[in-house]
């Protein structure tokens, strides 16, 4: 690692998190991203509802995960700051939340560091998804998280930009036996449904087959990205394997505890939603 948190910055290839940060309306992205992002915006029409719903539901989770009594969390793969993040979020339930954000971009580094700055609880940390006991070895993460006490651990639409040669439920699960009791895991992931609708997974563990829709974004991240997979909801809940699936279990994240809206009204089920929201899917469980 180095202090310098520009260091690196590749302005010829385009960046996970600067894709999504175009997609969500920010700044902080380069004409090789806004390319990868205009291709969704102009042959996926609809698809910017992806990243949307995925930031809203995440926002919810940390809001409930905060509201339960966890006031640390560790964000892994976290992206460029937004308008909302989860410091804010848990701040609105315990203004003593302690949040480590973690990610490997140099442009996540260089702006988030910024921001967070004056912030004596919260820290951003430059590592690698995949290394997860040096992220825990991490000195900010040492001062900051108590793995005593129950963490918060989010993957917030990651772990679809790992191949299942990475082992991304070997992943969810070092972490899971490294927090104590009562610890809360969400998990947001791009999903494979079928063509009619698909079908949440409660308690049920339905699951279906693919979009075309789905199958073309996932092609295109796939070109732009090199890595990634979009899975079914089994694979998806395979990833928290041996937690309790809090309610409503795996949903669509515009189906997950969605407040109730001024218009327009909270969608019923997965029928309401368009195809685009229909294919990104989170859940909360909990450490037994």
């Amino acid at each position: 690692m180095t202090d310098d948190s520009t260091a690196g910055i590749d302005r010829s290839k385009p960046s996970i998190a600067r894709v999504y940060d175009y997609l969500l309306g920010g700044t902080d992205n380069f004409a090789v991203d806004r390319e990868v992002g205009d291709f969704f915006l102009r042959e996926l029409p609809g698809s910017a509802a992806l990243p949307f719903a995925n930031r809203q539901a995440l926002i919810r989770a940390v809001g409930a995960m905060a509201g339960d009594g966890v006031r640390q969390f560790v964000d892994l793969g976290s992206g460029l700051p937004t308008a909302d993040n989860v410091h804010q979020a848990a701040r609105r339930h315990d203004a003593g939340a302690r949040v480590v954000y973690v990610d490997n971009d140099p442009t996540v580094l260089a702006h988030g560091r910024a921001l967070l700055a004056a912030d004596p609880r919260t820290t951003l940390v430059r590592a690698d998804l995949r290394e997860p006991e040096e992220i825990r070895r991490h000195p900010e993460v040492r001062r900051l998280i108590d793995f005593d006490e129950p963490v918060g651990v989010v993957f917030s639409a990651v772990l679809h930009h790992l191949d299942d040669a990475e082992r991304p439920a070997d992943l969810v699960r070092w972490w899971v036996d490294r927090i104590p009791s009562g610890s809360l895991v969400y998990v947001s992931h791009f999903r494979s449904v079928g063509s009619s609708g698909g079908e949440s997974v409660g308690t049920s563990g339905r699951t279906s087959g693919g979009t075309e829709e789905g199958r073309s974004a996932e092609r295109k991240l796939r070109e732009s990205f090199g890595r990634g997979r979009w899975r079914t909801d089994e694979e998806i809940l395979g990833l928290l394997d041996g937690l309790d699936l809090l309610e409503p279990g795996l949903v669509p994240c515009p189906l997950w505890r969605p407040e109730p809206a001024g218009t327009g009204g909270v969608p019923a089920d997965e029928g309401d939603l368009s195809v685009w929201e229909r294919l990104i899917s989170c859940a909360l469980a909990r450490k037994p």
